[in-house]
């Protein structure tokens, strides 16, 4: 009588074969900011007022009767950021240029203290003051240098395609006593490239951060700015329903603006996270973890797939939960869970 199992165990057996080794880890993310980060609950205007009294006359009721401000006004946003950064980090030297990103710190802040709990949960006894890290797309606002050097003592270089964007970041890091020595900042010269002209040959980071241009084209970018700029505006015609329509004004600009790097590239977010995995296999001895933020769901399992393409050991995927939202970062690294404990171990 003949048996059908042989030919079942070996196409078995070949499925086994071409099993991934890579491990992957998911992290779920509970409700609410790091317990780590400053920013929980409201705003606090009369301390983040005393911080910076040019807010005052930006701060108005919301529906509720709370403090806040006109989200959709540029300034108004920009000093409740500089606030901010004066009160819980003591940077009281920090401005952008006009049209530049300048992004919402609380969630910013939770990528760098999540990050933080997986370099710990590597190694308890970690000193963070030893930490190395490097920011690629540092923009003009210097915000991940500013949280991984004030909260932690890491020492951050910062990196970006923009001159602008890096002059102003090294100027705000030399402008404040907490980030002088701490952050630096340089231009990568060649768009095409991540880490490639930034890390030197005798240069070793524990780990890497990056937010991705998220739109594919400029159009798409414009598009987007629009579609945030109608919500702000809904919103804020629902607060003023009792009030008399007013005539039409000039679209406003963006409260959080961004540039060309900041906003998009050829192939958007999927196309900048697939060349990023391969190009860090390149610097897989000199960089312990590599992180980026992934914006869009559907380009976490395409990450998965470039870094199992790529070799990696092992993927993080860490999640974070913010009132409604729910935002991720990846981590990656080329080192077993022994090569990184003795790593760290230098750090100790």
């Amino acid at each position: 009588m003949t048996r059908p199992n042989k030919p079942h165990r070996q196409k078995k057996q070949t499925q086994d074969a071409n099993v991934s080794a890579m491990k992957v880890v998911t992290v779920k993310g509970k409700a609410g900011l790091h317990k780590r980060n400053a920013h929980q609950g409201r705003y606090d205007f009369s301390k983040l007022v005393k911080a910076l009294p040019e807010l005052q006359k930006h701060v108005i009721k919301n529906p509720k009767g709370d403090a806040s401000i006109n989200f959709s006004d540029p300034l108004a946003v920009k000093l409740l950021n500089k606030a901010l950064l004066a009160n819980h980090y003591n940077v009281t030297s920090w401005d952008i240029p006009e049209g530049y990103l300048c992004p919402p710190i609380p969630g910013r802040a939770d990528y760098i203290h999540r990050l933080a709990e997986l370099l710990g949960s590597e190694s308890s006894s970690l000193k963070h003051n030893q930490v190395k890290a490097l920011d690629v797309g540092v923009g003009a606002n210097c915000i991940y240098p500013i949280v991984g050097a004030t909260e932690y003592g890491w020492q951050y270089v910062g990196s970006d395609v923009d001159s602008v964007s890096v002059e102003n970041s090294n100027k705000i890091a030399q402008a404040n006593a907490v980030l002088k020595g701490r952050v630096e900042c340089r231009l990568q010269a060649d768009s095409g490239h991540f880490f490639k002209g930034i890390i030197q040959p005798n240069e070793f980071y524990d780990v890497t951060t990056c937010n991705p241009p998220f739109h594919k084209s400029l159009q798409e970018a414009q598009q987007g700015t629009e579609r945030k700029i109608n919500n702000l505006a809904a919103n804020k015609n629902k607060r003023n329903q009792a009030a008399q329509k007013s005539k039409p004004t000039k679209s406003p600009i963006l409260n959080f603006g961004g540039q060309k790097a900041e906003l998009w590239c050829p192939g958007g977010e999927a196309a900048f996270v697939k060349n990023m995995a391969f190009e860090s296999r390149d610097f897989a001895k000199q960089v312990l973890w590599f992180t980026t933020l992934i914006s869009k769901k559907e380009n976490v399992r395409w990450m998965r797939k470039n870094l199992e393409k790529a070799g990696a050991c092992e993927v993080h995927i860490v999640e974070m939960s913010q009132g409604q939202k729910t935002s991720r970062f990846m981590a990656w690294t080329f080192k077993s869970e022994v090569e990184r404990q003795q790593w760290l171990k230098l750090k100790s």
